[in-house]
């Protein structure tokens, strides 16, 4: 889950494009000046395209770079399996591009995922230990 803090700003943008498309179908339905129409439809589109852009670069980055760090401090050092993994995503990560962001936010959610069950495990071997 992306921290509502961090899409707040994606949200409304997408909120005032959704407002634009609303007005653009009352004009077409009114039959208004066509240029009008045009202008509007262009600026939904910018706007639309600045939403798109804030969301990869800005919330998807940003998600990121906060579930890295994360997992990283729920990783202990040599005895955490997942070391390697981490690394490498935090290595690469000024180096990923937008299209890339989605796919290594699944894989670090998976990577906690995968140490929420092994330290779960971990425990548990520890409370089974006379």
């Amino acid at each position: 889950m992306i921290p509502k803090e961090i899409t707040e700003d994606v949200v409304k943008r997408i909120a005032t494009v959704k407002g634009q498309l609303e007005g653009i179908i009352k004009m077409i339905n009114e039959d208004s000046d066509p240029d009008k129409i045009i202008i509007q439809f262009e600026a939904a589109t910018k706007g639309l395209q600045k939403a798109h852009h804030l969301l990869l670069d800005d919330v998807f980055r940003k998600n990121l770079a906060m579930k890295i760090v994360e997992v990283m401090n729920a990783c202990p050092g040599n005895n955490c399996p997942y070391a390697e993994k981490i690394e490498h995503l935090k290595k690469q990560f000024p180096t990923y591009q937008f299209d890339e962001l989605a796919s290594k936010i699944k894989e670090i959610k998976r990577i906690d995922i995968q140490m929420e069950a092994y330290h779960k495990n971990r425990q548990k071997n520890l409370d089974d230990t006379p």
